[in-house]
């Protein structure tokens, strides 16, 4: 696409890199405007000086069915900066019990380890496996509560943990069609989809430097600090960008792309429809040297926490669908998530 018009992208977090990455791609010269004097958004790393070490500002997990996530990350030639077991391994540990298990599917598509008692969740069947069938056939507005929370046991030790870390949203509101659409993905396609990818030194390293990297090599211009204030429309397309520090007139034909929070983006473009519910996710870091055969990450079913991973001299806590936690006091927290 020899002499396509300038494209402007606000925002680079992940969404942001990904679409200038892809504008790029197609033969457009690329803006990339950035409020921040960083890249990544909720996706990065930065060093934390109460702890003295560098950590990410949350954790991203990412399975091998990702084919869309896993594309970005060929794009940048980030492949080998993740790392994570060779075989699909879901170590979970109830905490009211002690009693611990492994998820182990197969790889093949052929799921003969629901077969297997030791590969599956204690106390389950080979055809309770058998009810995600049906979340693709839910109602629109069936929860993934309705749909799987029949067998209480696999619900609670499996079902549910996956759906609020995939959904970011309990089970009791999560759509089932929505993570129906991720199962599918992921577990219906066999091992091979679920094999689990973390970045090896960090969020910044894997996701976001590589594609700065990727989008300077394309000849992208990266704007920090650029915060957009307004936008001017002529009749209904942008005419010009109003940043605090500039204004960009858009001649004809020049796309933008706004990767912003959606109340930010409502706020910019008159008569635009966003949801307007979100649940915060809670993230505590703890400086804990792990022993090295550690998994490289734990399942917690019965406690607050819902995850920890274990990285270079740290120990990180994952509460999704955090509501009633996300306002009580730093150091409750910290003793709360700390005993789990």
């Amino acid at each position: 696409m020899t002499g396509a018009p300038r494209a402007h992208v606000v925002g680079a977090g992940l969404s942001g890199l990904a679409a200038a990455l892809a504008l790029g791609g197609a033969g457009h010269a690329v803006t990339l405007h950035e409020a921040a004097a960083h890249a990544g958004g909720r996706c990065r790393s930065y060093f934390d000086r109460e702890l003295g070490a560098r950590i990410d500002n949350g954790n991203h997990l990412l399975l091998s069915g990702n084919r869309a996530a896993l594309s970005y990350v060929e794009r940048i030639g980030a492949r080998s900066s993740f790392l994570g077991p060779l075989d699909p391994a879901f170590p979970f540990i109830d905490l009211g019990t002690g009693e611990r298990w492994t998820l182990r599917p197969n790889l093949g598509r052929v799921p003969w380890w629901l077969l297997r008692p030791g590969r599956r969740v204690p106390g389950s069947r080979a055809l309770d496996y058998l009810a995600p069938l049906r979340l693709s056939r839910a109602a629109p507005e069936a929860s993934v509560a309705q749909v799987l929370g029949g067998e209480r046991q696999l619900f609670s030790r499996l079902w549910e943990p996956l759906a609020v870390a995939a959904l970011n949203t309990s089970a009791e509101d999560g759509s089932a069609w929505l993570f129906g659409q991720v199962l599918g993905e992921t577990l219906r396609r066999g091992g091979a989809a679920c094999r689990p990818l973390l970045p090896r030194e960090g969020l910044s390293e894997s996701l976001i430097d590589p594609a700065l990297a990727a989008l300077r090599r394309m000849g992208a211009e990266i704007r920090f600090g650029a915060r957009l204030g307004r936008l001017h429309f002529a009749g209904d397309r942008v005419s010009e960008l109003l940043f605090d520090d500039a204004r960009v007139a858009l001649g004809p034909g020049e796309p933008v792309i706004l990767a912003l929070p959606a109340a930010v983006a409502a706020r910019l473009v008159p008569g635009l429809v966003v949801p307007d519910r979100h649940e915060p996710i809670v993230n505590a870091h703890f400086r804990v040297a792990a022993p090295a055969a550690a998994p490289f990450f734990l399942g917690l079913v019965g406690g607050a926490a819902q995850w920890v991973f274990r990285k270079k001299g740290i120990l990180s806590v994952t509460v999704s669908a955090a509501e009633d936690l996300v306002d009580r006091p730093a150091e409750e927290l910290r003793d709360l998530l700390w005993r789990d």
